[in-house]
C-alpha cells in the first residue's frame, strides 16, 4: 500500500508542473466584479480538468446571472457517497493588478494575487486527485464545485453548494489555510443595513421643526456596538455611515452598512432579537433594517471533529504538525457544516496575506498539502 510519504515523494517529483499550473492559473485575472473575466478564467479551466484529471462522470453547468457561473464536477471512485471539494476561482483583484503584480517565485515564496486566495488551493486539490490517479489507489466519488462569486458572498452559488452536498459523506475546502491550521469551526456573518428617516429642516432658523436622522443614527451605532460579547465571540461593527445634504440642514436621512460575526445560533438570535427592537429616541424618526444573515455559523462537531483526527494522522506521516482553528471569516463551508455534513477548511495553500498585496504562498507547503489531500481522500474511499 503506498503511503502518505510516497505521495509526498510524487507530489515533490512534480513541484515543477504544480507551479507552472499555478503561474498560468494565476495570469488569468478573475476579479469577482468583471463577468467576462471569470468567463475567461471559467474557460481555462474547463480545458485544464480533463488534462489533469481526465473527462468527468457529469457536468452541472449553472448561470451566475452577473456573478461567475458555477460548474460542478462528478468522477467516479470507489463505492458510498462521494467527497465534495469546494473551490472559487474569483479573487479581490481588479483586472490590469498583473501589469505591475505578475506572478513570480523566490525560493520558497510565490507570490501574485490571487495566489493564496484561492487559485493555490485548487491547483493542489487538482494535483491530490492525479496524485493518487498515478499510484493506482483508491478514492470516493469526488463532487469538485467551482464557483466565481463567493468574495462577494456566493448570492448565485449558495443554493447549488447546498444541492451539490446533500448526499456527500464530508467536505474539503481548499480556501486557504490560517499559519498552516485547518479551520474546523467559522462564524456566522450577517450583512445588514440600518436606516434612519427624519424630517429636513433649516437647522439655524428652525431647529425645532426638524427631526434629525444623523441623531438616531449615531445613537443606534452605540446600541449596535454594545451588542458585542467577545467572550461569545460575537462582533458587531458599523463600518460605514452616511447621511445628510449640507451641514446647516436637519439631516432628513442617514444609514450605517453593519457586519456581525457570531459563533453560536443563540448569539444569532440575541442579535436578531436586537436588531427587531431598534426604536427611535424622536418618534418622528422611522428606523429600518434591511440585510440578511449571509453565513450560517460552522460549527466545529465530532463529526468534524474525527475528519481531523484522520487529516492529522496522516499528516505527521510526513513530518508536518497539523493543528485546527476557529476563525472569524466566513466561507463556502459555513453552508455546507449547517447541513450537517463534517467540513474540513482551509486545506488550501499555506502562506499569508490574504487580499494585500503581500499575499504569498510556500511551495513546499504546497507540495505537502497536496500529498496530504491526496491521503485523505483515500484513506475516506475505505471509510
Amino acid at each position: 500500500m503506498t503511503s502518505t510519504r510516497e505521495l509526498l515523494d510524487w507530489t515533490t517529483q512534480h513541484r515543477d508542473e504544480m507551479l507552472s499550473d499555478l503561474a498560468r492559473y494565476v495570469a488569468i485575472e478573475t476579479p469577482s466584479t468583471d463577468k467576462d473575466s471569470l468567463k475567461d478564467g471559467l474557460s481555462w479551466l474547463e480545458s485544464w480538468l480533463p488534462q489533469r484529471i481526465g473527462e468527468p462522470a457529469s457536468v452541472r453547468e449553472v448561470d451566475g446571472g452577473p456573478h461567475g457561473d458555477i460548474r460542478v464536477y462528478d468522477y467516479p471512485g470507489a463505492g458510498g457517497s462521494p467527497v465534495l471539494l469546494l473551490c472559487h476561482y474569483d479573487t479581490v483583484w481588479d483586472k490590469g493588478t498583473l501589469r505591475d503584480w505578475p506572478f513570480r517565485v523566490d525560493g520558497d515564496r510565490a507570490t501574485g494575487p490571487g495566489v493564496f486566495d484561492m487559485k493555490s488551493g485548487l491547483v493542489q486539490a487538482v494535483w491530490a486527485l492525479r496524485a493518487l490517479a498515478a499510484a493506482g489507489l483508491p478514492r470516493p466519488p469526488i463532487r469538485l464545485l467551482l464557483n466565481g462569486d463567493e468574495e462577494t458572498g456566493s448570492p448565485a452559488s449558495r443554493p447549488v453548494i447546498e444541492a451539490a452536498a446533500a448526499d456527500t459523506r464530508a467536505t474539503l475546502v481548499f480556501e486557504a489555510s490560517a499559519n498552516g491550521a485547518i479551520k474546523t469551526a467559522r462564524k456566522g456573518v450577517g450583512i445588514y443595513r440600518v436606516i434612519a428617516r427624519g424630517i429636513e429642516a433649516h437647522a439655524g432658523l428652525d431647529p425645532t421643526k426638524g427631526a434629525s436622522a444623523i441623531d438616531e443614527l449615531a445613537r443606534v451605532v452605540l446600541a449596535l456596538h454594545g451588542l458585542t460579547d467577545l467572550d461569545a465571540g460575537t462582533t458587531v461593527n458599523v463600518g460605514v455611515i452616511s447621511g445628510g445634504t449640507r451641514r446647516n440642514v436637519t439631516a432628513g436621512t442617514a444609514h450605517g452598512d453593519i457586519d456581525i460575526r457570531v459563533s453560536s445560533a443563540a448569539e444569532m438570535a440575541r442579535v436578531d432579537a436586537a436588531l427587531a427592537a431598534l426604536t427611535p429616541h424622536d418618534p418622528r424618526v422611522t428606523i429600518e433594517v434591511e440585510g440578511e444573515w449571509n453565513r450560517p455559523v460552522m460549527a466545529r462537531t465530532e463529526s468534524t471533529r474525527r475528519l481531523f483526527r484522520l487529516a492529522k494522522e496522516l499528516a505527521t506521516e510526513i513530518g508536518v504538525d497539523l493543528d485546527e482553528c476557529s476563525v472569524g471569516g466566513a466561507s463556502d463551508g459555513n453552508f455546507v457544516a449547517a447541513l450537517g455534513i463534517p467540513v474540513l477548511d482551509g486545506f488550501g495553500a499555506v502562506g499569508d496575506g490574504a487580499h494585500a498585496r503581500h499575499e504569498h504562498i510556500s511551495v513546499q507547503g504546497m507540495v505537502e498539502r497536496t500529498a496530504l489531500a491526496a491521503a485523505v481522500l483515500h484513506a475516506l474511499a475505505g471509510a
